[in-house]
């Protein structure tokens, strides 16, 4: 997670990085100004309430009289009926606003993030996705919305309060607003350090994010490995820190609120024992004394309120930049202006002008080096693939089978050189209009949360019950699906986790044939079925396959023997292409992976038989 956290957590207060939020915090701005004049109204009941006491023991309490009482006691009504209103109009106000920012964020990410090259989902964590997208987003919403009312309540009293104490009496008013600087100065001092801490706290959480991420998604390979201890290590060495941490920030605040607390006990205990003196020895008025006890026993939490708020607006840059970095990615392919202008984008197809895909690839002078590589993987590579060609690459694990694929698919596009799909360089169309016409089969596919049926008519989203039930026939997928609880009906789970790797492989294929495409790719889809199935799906495979251009992926190779053009991969180049009669007969690589791999079949089988 480190390599993603390289945010600067000590930067001052910056407008230019919350201007990045702007755009979302003003679909709230409507909300946002009621909020702020109900807090105004919420600042001048507060600074008139001690107003009223004074004038109830100057006319009622000192002279004990019931003169005035009702209009007093009404006013008091009014202004606690008004007090309410207010509370409910900006608690309501205020979660609309914090919920309304942080929907429109989390969706703005999110959008982004679909739009991405699959590159970088490659190399970025799922863990630090997920925290951006909801903990960063909920804390900048959660900041604008509160933080903005508890600033404007704070401000409009703080001024409030000091204009009403100098009309009232000047010599106590600024007994008062000495203290003002001390608190300032105080909780600046603290906040400057339970800011630095809280940075800390956060990247750690960060850390503990990811980590509870690995540990859940990845609970089957901890448990084949007996690896729960170092998992568990792992964790609990993230939430040791964690808790140290915490602890250092609640010595920090165990600290603060007191000494906080004993300056504004000092300056009520100023104001009591200058008042009283007046009262004893010249005469003035008790109310007047009261009064102040009040604003200066009030003035404690407004001034924190503002120093808080502002390290929170401060701290939370970090959010905002990883928030704002999330929304300033750029997928690594993106289509020409002109083709988007044509063709339309992901989200917005214009599929009138789409041609249809009749399935012709070929590579044209190829040279292709990975965005983070320092070599070329393909150089100069040329291979033409005519429509229904029955194409199989092949090679040792790690040899770069799934580079050809990437290309096709225009995960990558090529550093040089052509790419034709049906006779047209397929970077003059989009890549909506190209990956609709592919049929994918992944050797780990994934399934969405949902039932058999569903998953399968992800294919295609307007397709039938019957046509759903005849492409899982058409993959023997149907006899599995049979022997389930309920059928097309069961729930798959969480990515598929309620069946086998087998199983979800089988209803990828049924999803991918209920597409009808035009190219298929396979990437060893058959590598974790029995060999029974295996032998159904084959004769499956070749009468789908037929009149469509494919790419095989293979990882057994007795399955691809009936290949039109057999490709052998060997660091990340092709060495040998050819049929398997071919390729066998010039004895080199493919003929020694696949005797290897028949002579290692041989001896499971007879220790089976034995």
């Amino acid at each position: 997670m480190a390599d993603y956290e390289d945010f600067d957590y000590n930067k001052p207060m910056s407008f230019s990085i919350w201007k990045k939020m702007f755009p979302f915090i003003m679909t709230e701005k409507k909300s946002l100004v009621y909020c702020m004049f109900l807090m105004l109204s919420v600042a001048v009941v507060d600074v008139i309430f001690p107003l009223l006491l004074g004038y109830a023991i100057r006319n009622n309490i000192q002279p004990q009289s019931l003169d005035g009482i009702q209009p007093l006691i009404a006013a008091i009504a009014f202004l606690v009926t008004v007090q309410a209103v207010n509370v409910y109009g900006f608690v309501s106000l205020g979660i609309k606003s914090e919920t309304g920012i942080c929907r429109r964020m989390r969706n703005a990410v999110f959008l982004n993030l679909q739009k991405l090259s699959l590159s970088y989902y490659n190399k970025t964590p799922v863990g630090y996705l997920m925290a951006r997208t909801n903990s960063d987003t909920g804390r900048i919403g959660d900041l604008v919305a509160w933080g903005l009312i508890d600033f404007t309540w704070s401000a409009f009293y703080c001024i409030g309060a000091i204009i009403a104490m100098f009309l009232v009496h000047w010599k106590l008013a600024l007994i008062v607003c000495a203290t003002i600087p001390l608190l300032a100065l105080l909780t600046w001092f603290f906040q400057s350090r339970i800011l630095s801490v809280n940075r800390v706290m956060r990247k750690l959480n960060s850390k503990m994010t990811g980590a509870m991420n690995e540990g859940i998604t990845g609970a089957r390979t901890v448990k084949v490995l007996t690896a729960e201890d170092i998992s568990f290590n792992e964790y609990s060495g993230i939430t040791m820190e964690y808790r140290k941490q915490s602890t250092h920030m609640a010595r920090l605040r165990s600290v603060f609120i007191p000494v906080s607390l004993f300056i504004g006990t000092l300056g009520t205990a100023a104001v009591l024992g200058y008042g009283g003196w007046e009262i004893i020895f010249l005469g003035a008025d008790l109310a007047v004394l009261a009064v102040f006890l009040q604003y200066a026993g009030g003035f404690f939490w407004p001034i924190q309120n503002i120093a808080r708020i502002f390290t929170d607006f401060v701290s939370t840059q970090a959010n905002v930049e990883r928030v704002a970095d999330l929304l300033e990615k750029t997928p690594g392919i993106i289509d020409r202006k002109d083709v988007i202008e044509k063709y339309g984008d992901t989200f917005s197809p214009k599929k009138e002008n789409w041609e249809p895909i009749i399935g012709d690839v070929q590579f044209r002078d190829v040279t292709f080096r990975y965005p983070d590589g320092h070599r070329n993987v393909l150089e100069h590579f040329n291979l033409h693939v005519p429509v229904g060609t029955y194409i199989a690459i092949v090679g040792e694990t790690g040899a770069g089978k799934s580079t050809l694929v990437n290309l096709v698919c225009r995960f990558f596009e090529p550093t040089s050189g052509e790419i034709l799909i049906d006779g047209k360089d397929y970077r003059e169309r989009s890549q909506l209009w190209l990956h609709s016409a592919f049929g994918y089969v992944l050797q780990n596919p994934h399934l969405f949360s949902g039932t058999i049926r569903e998953n399968i008519r992800y294919g295609r989203l307007d397709a039938t019950n019957e046509e759903v039930e005849k492409a899982a026939a058409v993959v023997h997928a149907d006899k599995i699906i049979e022997k389930l609880e309920k059928g097309f009906d069961t729930e798959a789970g969480e990515g598929g986790d309620r069946l086998s790797t087998g199983e979800k492989q089988l209803i990828s294929f049924a999803r991918a044939v209920l597409a009808n495409p035009r190219i298929f790719i396979l990437d060893e889809a058959t590598s974790s079925i029995d060999t029974e199935m295996e032998m159904l799906l084959q004769n499956a495979i070749h009468t789908l396959l037929e009149g469509r251009t494919s790419f095989v992926i293979a990882h057994r190779l007795s399955t691809i023997r009936g290949a039109d053009v057999i490709l052998v991969v060997d660091d990340g180049k092709i060495i040998e292409r050819g049929t398997h009669t071919e390729l066998m007969n010039m004895r080199g690589s493919y003929h020694k992976l696949y005797t290897q791999q028949y002579e290692t079949e041989e001896r499971i089988e007879e220790a089976l038989r034995s």
